[in-house]
């Protein structure tokens, strides 16, 4: 194999981990790497001048990705089956942004505090779904780690309030009860399966 430059990336998972090598811009790579097969030049087109990754490197991150994340939907549907969901939803936003509306039944606790509050307020054997403003802020990622360094099992909800309330869910704020039509960018028209 031939390399001028490359960049390396590795992704840990519970099923281990996979080193992903990419050629820089204006270099070509050919040849197989550690879990991914690289072949690109400075010619190609924007979507393939870096390879897309070995099928063994993308399940590992894909399924790396789901194991922090969770989507709107999938939140809004597990809430909606009634009982336990098996997680506690956590708004880690600050009051007045708690008070402009929140996810019905959602823990309300500040990024900021949850060092010194979550072991009162949270239970350890029960998985915690942050979620912030939504995807221009990454509050819910910094409560994440801060749970997480706490010993708290985390993830992310993809896309916070503002898609949760795009995406046509009830919502609470302190006149009680809302709920938005979807936003046909977000969610399909007339049903509550979006296929994906």
């Amino acid at each position: 194999m031939t390399a001028t430059a490359a960049t390396s990336t590795t992704v840990t998972t519970a099923t281990g981990s996979v080193t992903t090598t990419q050629p820089e811009a204006g270099t070509t790579t050919t040849g197989t790497t550690t879990g991914a097969t690289a072949t690109g030049s400075a010619g190609a087109n924007p979507v393939l001048r870096v390879a897309p990754a070995s099928p063994a490197a993308a399940a590992a991150y894909f399924g790396a990705s789901l194991a922090f994340h969770a989507d709107v939907s999938d939140v809004a549907a597990a809430l909606a089956e009634g009982g336990d969901a098996g997680f506690v939803v956590l708004d880690s936003r600050s009051t007045e942004s708690w008070d402009q509306g929140h996810i019905p039944g959602a823990v309300h606790l500040p990024t900021a505090l949850i060092p010194e509050q979550a072991e009162q307020i949270l239970d350890k054997s029960v998985p915690v779904v942050t979620y912030c403003w939504g995807p221009g802020c990454n509050g819910a990622t910094r409560a994440a780690l801060a749970l997480a360094q706490l010993g708290f099992q985390v993830k992310e909800m993809l896309g916070g309030f503002e898609y949760w309330a795009r995406e046509g869910f009830e919502f609470e704020t302190w006149d009680g009860r809302e709920r938005r039509a979807a936003d046909p960018l977000t969610a399909p028209v007339g049903t509550d399966d979006c296929g994906c």
